[in-house]
């Protein structure tokens, strides 16, 4: 389908697309470890939804032909432009080592592709400190103020130590979180949450990739 007509189609639905969150973006983790089962890296992979890639690709003017291909100097234009972190930010991906928060480097290594209408960039977070053993560590990648929705349905996996797995642990929705999701989704685009006295809830709704490791 030619972009115009997805655009056309993605306007007529614009009051359900303008409610929280506005971003969808699917989400895959390496998990990279050294020899003595210590989690060292994370390579991070976001697919962002087809509508925000299009809102993407087209504030910034690349495929002008509408035929859902980009050139590669144009894909290469893309790469970092969701990497331009404010100071203090978590790159929505929290690392937990028995509740406690572990600490990781800005982005390195970042790759951007375009695929199906879809852009897909990973980017490399290294352990800030020392390398925690990796059995009980708990990943999560969220949003806090819910605007953008990550779900782990990318690929995740384990490198370094073939006794450690990685599975994905989801939400425990209860009734007074679907009613937070149903007032969220009632919002317009322009509203804040917290400006109407709604809390935050990204973290409630956060997958978790739980690394369990077997015992020698």
């Amino acid at each position: 389908m030619k972009y115009p007509l997805v655009t056309a189609a993605l306007l007529a639905c614009a009051t359900p697309l303008g409610a929280h969150p506005h971003i969808f973006v699917d989400t895959g983790f390496e998990v990279i470890l050294d020899a003595e089962g210590r989690l060292t890296h994370l390579r991070i992979t976001w697919a962002y939804d087809e509508f925000y890639s299009l809102l993407v690709t087209e504030d910034r003017g690349l495929d002008p032909d509408y035929d859902g291909v980009l050139t590669e100097a144009e894909v290469a234009s893309l790469n970092g432009f969701d990497m331009r972190w404010v100071e203090g930010f978590n790159g929505d991906t929290v690392l937990l080592n028995g509740g406690e928060e572990i600490a990781l480097s800005s982005p390195q290594e970042v790759a951007t592709t375009f695929s199906e209408g879809r852009i897909i960039t990973s980017h490399l977070r290294a352990v800030e400190g020392d390398a925690p053993d990796a059995n009980g560590l708990v990943i999560k990648p969220y949003d806090p103020t819910y605007y953008t929705a990550y779900e782990v349905t990318q690929k995740v996996t384990v490198q370094g130590d073939d006794a450690c797995r990685a599975r994905v642990k989801m939400p425990e929705m209860n009734a007074d979180l679907r009613e937070l999701q149903q007032d969220l989704s009632a919002l317009d685009a322009n509203t804040d949450p917290n400006d109407v006295g709604l809390p935050e809830i990204g973290e409630a709704l956060a997958n978790e990739v739980v690394i369990t490791c077997d015992a020698l």
